[in-house]
């Protein structure tokens, strides 16, 4: 072949193949996951799953309202007036202590990181670990004041070390709230001392408590029976953790307890044994030993009936997908999380699989945690489970040389 047709050839090609597309055509021609499947929250569970509450049972009968969650899926496997607004004291502080981890998350705080208790701060009543006007912690050992001591002062301190203040901690409380879809919560302050307006469910408790779990580290503070601030000072504080099923029920490690004389007795408990870990959570009980009995006959259902099987470990791959124009040809698809599955003991376990369900190809840029498709997993036949899955890594669109050499390695070779 002529070398100057040749070239004039790859020159043609290669330009359709650079052509803009028309105008107000999106970039990736996926359908968002709820037009792909049935399910458009991440995680929420399918029809066929959401009536895993099981009424026969008779749990949490002296409480106003309470919830027994599995902390991976979400599934809620007992629930008794879930939605109703109520006020939820000390539990608050779940949420005070979720924001301070995505802060340490983001790279935004330290554990090292010292926390100057100001005049507010240290004026809060209720449960405290008494610290003074100018007194500095680290933002660990505020946690363990937070989550051990339930401390009100600890709270706004740490509120205050992010947010510049409580006002300010308050406004990224209710745009978390928002994010997790707790729709039955607003909040006023960052410790749950009682105010107007300052409500939540035990629903919207269990999805915060899922969330906070998703950092095992909390549970250093929030499992531990026992502890010290100001160790090597005079003033020596002695912590002993208000939630006593810590150091009473097998498994349990968290999570935060409450009472006012208007909530009553309060708690969001977690355990874990093998690989199923729950969320009990139980507002207005009579008193802290009906609420610790009846929290831990919630845990003795769920460890007795449920199992949780293992689908994908963290970082497996899933699949892959083309990738038209752009920089790379291929996007590998990975779990960026592990993926379990609640299922009922004496259900086979080996009849529980997944699809990828995906386009076969999408177009760049990509961007990383965009949404590409979802995991729908099957027991037998019947699909019990959807999640979203999202791009695990960014993908540019493909410059104009890199498609001329791409182009050119599709073509013949032609020698002299």
């Amino acid at each position: 072949m002529n070398r100057w047709v040749y070239i004039c050839t790859v020159l043609t090609l290669t330009a359709s193949l650079l052509m803009p597309a028309q105008a107000g055509a999106l970039a990736l021609d996926v359908p968002p996951v709820d037009q792909v499947g049935q399910t458009n929250h991440a995680e929420e569970v399918l029809p066929t799953t959401s009536g895993t509450t099981e009424p026969s049972i008779q749990l949490a009968q002296n409480s106003r309202s309470a919830v027994l969650m599995d902390a991976d899926s979400g599934t809620i496997i007992f629930e008794k007036n879930s939605h109703d607004k109520l006020p939820p004291a000390s539990i608050t502080k779940i949420m005070t202590m979720l924001l301070t981890m995505d802060a340490i998350r983001d790279g935004k705080l330290k554990m090292t990181d010292k926390v100057r208790t100001s005049e507010y701060a240290a004026s809060m009543g209720g449960s405290q670990i008494f610290l003074e006007p100018g007194e500095e912690m680290t933002v660990e050992e505020m946690l363990k004041g937070i989550a051990m001591a339930s401390g009100n002062d600890a709270s706004v301190a740490i509120a205050e070390k992010i947010a510049g203040s409580e006002q300010a901690f308050v406004q990224m409380m209710n745009a978390k709230a928002k994010e997790l879809g707790m729709n039955d919560t607003h909040f006023v302050n960052c410790n749950g001392l009682p105010a107007e307006n300052h409500y939540t469910s035990a629903y919207d408790i269990a999805l915060m408590s899922q969330a906070l779990v998703q950092y095992p580290e909390i549970t250093k503070f929030t499992g531990a029976y026992e502890d010290y601030l100001r160790q090597n000072t005079d003033k020596k504080f002695w912590l002993v953790n208000t939630n006593k099923l810590v150091r009473f029920y097998s498994g349990a490690d968290g999570l935060k307890t409450g009472y006012t004389s208007e909530a009553k007795y309060c708690l969001s408990a977690t355990a874990k044994r093998d690989n199923l870990r729950v969320i009990a959570v139980v507002l207005g009980e009579p008193n802290t030993k009906t609420r610790n009995s009846e929290v831990s006959q919630m845990f003795d259902y769920a460890f007795a009936q449920y199992s949780s099987v293992p689908l994908i470990k963290s970082g497996d791959p899933i699949g892959e997908i083309k990738v038209e124009k752009g920089m790379e040809a291929k996007l590998q698809i990975k779990a960026e999380r592990p993926y379990q599955v609640l299922i009922k003991k004496g259900e086979a376990e080996n009849k529980v699989r997944y699809e990828l369900v995906a386009p076969e190809s999408i177009k760049a840029p990509i961007e990383k945690g965009q949404p590409i498709g979802k995991i729908v997993v099957y027991q037998g036949d019947k699909a019990i489970r959807e999640f979203p899955v999202e791009s695990s890594e960014s993908v540019a669109k493909a410059d104009w040389w890199t498609m001329f050499k791409r182009t050119c390695s599709k073509l013949f070779f032609v020698n002299d």
